[in-house]
């Protein structure tokens, strides 16, 4: 279902955040597309995202 993401976006993302350089990478390339893609997935379907996520809070039990 996931596409690989365009090189431009996974060229500007793999240049890793503060954090990121602190814990290291084998292959910046590589987490870039694996990060982007996740994200793009969770885009393209943001109520399966919803359902998921644990810090969405749950409008049945917020009345």
């Amino acid at each position: 279902m996931s596409e690989t993401p365009d090189e431009s976006r996974v060229d500007a993302r793999a240049e890793l955040l503060p954090e990121e350089l602190a814990a290291g990478s084998a292959d910046q390339q590589e987490q870039a597309r694996a990060i982007l893609a996740e994200s793009d997935e969770r885009t393209a379907d943001p109520e399966q995202t919803r359902r998921q996520s644990a810090q969405t809070p749950d409008a049945a039990g917020s009345a």
